[in-house]
């Protein structure tokens, strides 16, 4: 059986990652079905915990997990370490007796136990005395509601994450409503900002951006931007001085730590360099997220026929967030930037190979498991290749933030 493993991050009032959700599918064929709920999850956590590095899929970050009754009452989790893991109740899982129990002893053991998408309702509330957390769906439950939740509720010993986040402006309101935790991809939609309030420096590294994709990459050009910032000076020598490369002796300049990288190398790095100086005034993870777009575009080149536009794929990543990071209209961004005429159709919403891979990412990212299904399939893709690429560049993008 193939695993499919995305992950949704969790923030909290400053928009740090504290957890992850795991998102689960067993394969392209179907989703679980309700009477397969126990089979699926019992599936997550053998899977995540024999085959899967669960501390490099969330950076070292609690990994959220559904449960059903079954597995609850059957201490399945208890085989997964709490120290990585946190228990969601889901809402179809009965208030009763031995539910209860089965969350006493997972507090006991040390686990955090999230009610998921609670209604409320007069049957269920036995289960806020075993509660770490409490989610609430903004999106559906009527912000009078939610109040009255928060009010009534509050102070109990458990947290508030509101869930279904969507947009800055949701985010906003739920921080003033007094919820401590968010989920959702509010982070990764564009506030866009007047020009002149745009920060120089961003322009400056949207000035490198543009430089490194140009069909004929002019060297000394590259060098006079590197060299106008001591910190990318410094960047460079580090990263060509470090163990990785295993050279014999040391580089000491630029041109020469620009010819040992080669082209393909030296574009990568000073795209990854310019995404985290434009996406220092942002929450980290959208830049993680940015990375792990771009390298698993770039990945699925070979599997998709389309082995010499690796780097194309990997700039059609990149650029599907820039426009967030920046602030500014992507149709601005682009003018100045010479990508190939299919990722800027692509990035456009215009239909070709380029988006229906992007489009897969952003199912595959998202945990739209349908849509997945039905891109893996329109592209004859191998679909036991596709999780194993993506937790590949969730775990390359993680190394390569922290070097």
């Amino acid at each position: 059986m193939n695993i499919f493993l995305a992950r949704q991050p969790i923030f909290d009032h400053n928009l740090q990652v504290i957890a992850y959700e795991l998102l689960f599918r067993d394969g392209v064929d179907n989703l679980f079905t309700a009477k397969d709920k126990h089979q699926a999850t019992s599936y997550i956590m053998a899977d995540s915990l024999l085959h899967f590095e669960v501390d490099k899929l969330t950076d070292g970050k609690k990994a959220f997990i559904n449960t059903t009754r079954e597995v609850l009452v059957d201490e399945c989790v208890l085989l997964l370490p709490s120290q990585y893991y946190s228990v969601e109740v889901t809402e179809s899982v009965p208030a009763d007796p031995q539910v209860l129990a089965a969350c006493r002893r997972l507090r006991e053991h040390g686990y955090a136990v999230i009610l998921d998408d609670f209604d409320f309702s007069p049957d269920r509330l036995p289960l806020l005395e075993v509660a770490d957390m409490v989610k609430i769906d903004i999106l559906h439950t009527p912000k009078e509601r939610q109040r009255h939740y928060l009010q009534h509720y509050g102070g109990r010993g458990f947290t508030f994450l509101a869930e279904k986040v969507e947009t800055q402006e949701d985010f906003a309101y739920a921080r003033d409503f007094g919820y401590t935790f968010f989920q959702g991809y509010f982070f990764s939609k564009p506030m866009i900002v007047a020009k002149q309030d745009v920060p120089g420096i961003k322009f400056y590294y949207l000035r490198m951006l543009q430089e490194i994709n140009r069909p004929d990459l002019d060297l000394g050009q590259l060098d006079d931007i590197i060299r106008r910032d001591v910190s990318l000076t410094f960047k460079l020598l580090k990263y060509i001085n470090s163990p990785f490369f295993g050279l014999q002796s040391v580089v000491t300049s630029i041109q020469h730590a620009m010819v040992v990288l080669g082209e393909k190398e030296l574009r990568k790095w000073a795209c990854l360099i310019a995404m985290g100086r434009l996406g220092e005034d942002k929450p980290a993870e959208l830049v993680m997220n940015t990375l792990i777009r771009a390298r698993f575009c770039e990945s699925l080149a070979r599997l998709a026929g389309m082995p010499t536009r690796a780097q194309d794929l990997f700039l059609m990543g990149i650029f599907s967030n820039v426009h967030v990071i920046v602030g500014r209209p992507l149709e601005e961004i682009l003018e100045a930037i010479p990508i190939a005429e299919e990722v800027k159709a692509a990035l456009f919403g215009r239909h070709n190979r380029f988006r229906e891979i992007l489009e897969l990412v952003l199912a595959y990212e998202k945990g739209n498991w349908p849509l997945l299904t039905e891109l893996v399939i329109l592209n004859h893709l191998p679909e036991e290749q596709i999780p194993v690429l993506y937790l590949q560049a969730v775990e390359w993008a993680g190394q390569s933030i922290r070097s």
